[in-house]
This record gives structure tokens, sequence and C-alpha cells, in this order.
């Protein structure tokens, strides 16, 4: 922010703020972000989701929903979903969908910004971003200034996406976000003729990645023509997997023991135990 330090935005009614990223692009990382707010709404839980990747974003079209957004004085008003999910978006500020949001990174970060705070969210049990790739200063500023609760991370089976995203996990932990999981997609399809289940680009990576982070592997999520086909509808949020039902309940598993070590961390001292003063006096035979 120019003229001083960043300061941390406040929460507002949000429960927790969840960001999603792989620190490169191709891998489905907003299709996973779009995939695990439908899987939370269909939980019942109020879910937003903000796109954070501004100069590519793809959540508009994973969703079928479209701009301008309006401001009727309390904050800009998010667009909703079928399943009333909010959703804010570069996208719902330009025309068409083909038309290049061309910023550098100031205002790149000021619009984020202005996305998580100047928003009307209303009250959400969870907010999901959809991060931008790389390690550069727009991620930085996420991370310097959106209160979050933790990080998913989304990979596939080869050696170079493993590579970027171990360069985003290790921002995340110096920067300490914590490190919620990490999902490997694409790694798996089933054969349309027979049934079976093959690996496309040889054996998973996403194991031994997420234990070389001391982070839970939240699970596979294979290739799927119905999810590409619903992506391309705009309904990916109505997609059901039981790999899908995996990896949100770990997560939750996992989001859930990273409470549980920060209030360990931070419980007061008035609360710990005590030990008990010794007897005075003479010990008894």
């Amino acid at each position: 922010m120019p003229g001083g330090a960043l300061q941390r935005l406040p929460k507002g009614n949000v429960t927790t703020v969840l960001a999603v990223g792989s620190g490169k692009g191709g891998v489905g990382k907003s299709s996973i972000t779009a995939l695990l707010a439908g899987e939370l709404a269909r939980r019942g839980s109020s879910v937003g989701l903000l796109d954070a990747d501004i100069t590519g974003p793809s959540l508009p079209k994973l969703l079928g929903l479209h701009g301008p957004l309006s401001d009727h004085g309390e904050g800009i008003e998010p667009a909703r979903t079928e399943g009333g999910m909010k959703v804010v978006s570069s996208q719902f500020l330009v025309e068409e969908s083909t038309t290049p949001v061309i910023w550098r990174g100031p205002l790149v970060t000021r619009l984020i910004m202005q996305f998580f705070g100047g928003v009307n969210w209303g009250t959400l049990d969870y907010l999901l971003l959809d991060m931008p790739p790389g390690t550069s200063d727009v991620p930085l500023t996420v991370f310097q200034t959106v209160p979050l609760d933790g990080m998913v991370f989304v990979t596939t089976p080869q050696e170079l996406s493993g590579l970027i995203v171990k360069k985003a996990m290790n921002m995340a932990r110096e920067l300490r976000i914590p490190l919620l999981g990490l999902v490997e997609n694409m790694g798996t399809a089933r054969c349309p003729h027979c049934g079976e289940t093959f690996r496309l680009y040889g054996p998973s990576r996403g194991p031994a990645l997420a234990q070389e982070f001391d982070t839970p592997f939240l699970g596979e999520l294979p290739v799927d023509p119905n999810l590409s086909e619903l992506a391309d509808q705009g309904r990916i949020d109505t997609y059901r997997s039981p790999e899908l039902t995996g990896v949100t309940d770990q997560l939750l598993r996992s989001l859930e023991e990273a409470r549980s070590r920060t209030l360990t961390v931070l419980r007061p001292a008035a609360e710990a135990p005590t030990a008990r003063a010794p007897p005075s006096g003479p010990p008894r035979p």
C-alpha cells in the first residue's frame, strides 16, 4: 500500500478464509476452487468465491456468471450462482469475456483488497480465494493483507508441476500461512470401454510431496469428461464424485486440526494446568 506498511484486513462476518493456489497455471486450480466451494455449499455452508486471478479470471465461465457488479451504497454486491454462492471477479468489470485486463501489479493488488474488504459478503462460513499463479507481488500482498486461515495447493503428477508448486508452498510457509494440504489433479482417467482406471502421467508424486512439507495429502481428482462438460456449461459447482467428497472431507479435517494447534499455542496462561504446591511440613510415613 503506497505510503505505509500493509495492514491486515478485517475478516468481517466471514468465519473461514481459504486460498487455493498452485504456483503455475494449467493444473486445474480454478476448477478445484469452484468444486470445493460447491461441495461445501451442498453441505449447508454459506460460501463466497473471490477470483484473485485478476488477469486470468476463470470462475465466471466455470459458474455461468456475468457482470456487471452493482453497488447500492453498502459495498459492491457480488454475483450469485443458482445455488446461492457469492462471487466477485475482474471478469465482471469488462464487457467481453475475451477483453484482457492489462494492469500493473499495484492496480491488481488494490482490486483484490477492494474485493475482499469492499464487497458486501454478508455472513459467510467460507470464503475461497482462487489465487493467481506465481510468487510475485500479487500473492505476496494477499498473504500479507488477507486474514487467511490456510491454503490448499494443487498439482499434477508431472515433475515440473511439482517443482513449481514447491515454490508456492515454500512462499506460504515462509509467510506463516498454514498449509492445509495438497490435491493431485488429472493423474488418472477411466477407460470408456472397459472401465479400468489408468495413470496418464506415470506414478503419483502427490503423497511424497505432501510428506516433504509435512502437510496432508488430500487426495486425487481424476480426469472426468462429465466435469469438463459441466465446466463448459457454467455448472461446475453441480459436479459430484466420491473423489471430490473425499478431498473435501480431508480438507475439513485438516482445517480442524490446524485450528486446534492454533488454539493450543494461543491458550491463555490462566487456562493452562498449574502444578500443585508441595505440602508443608515433614512427609508422612
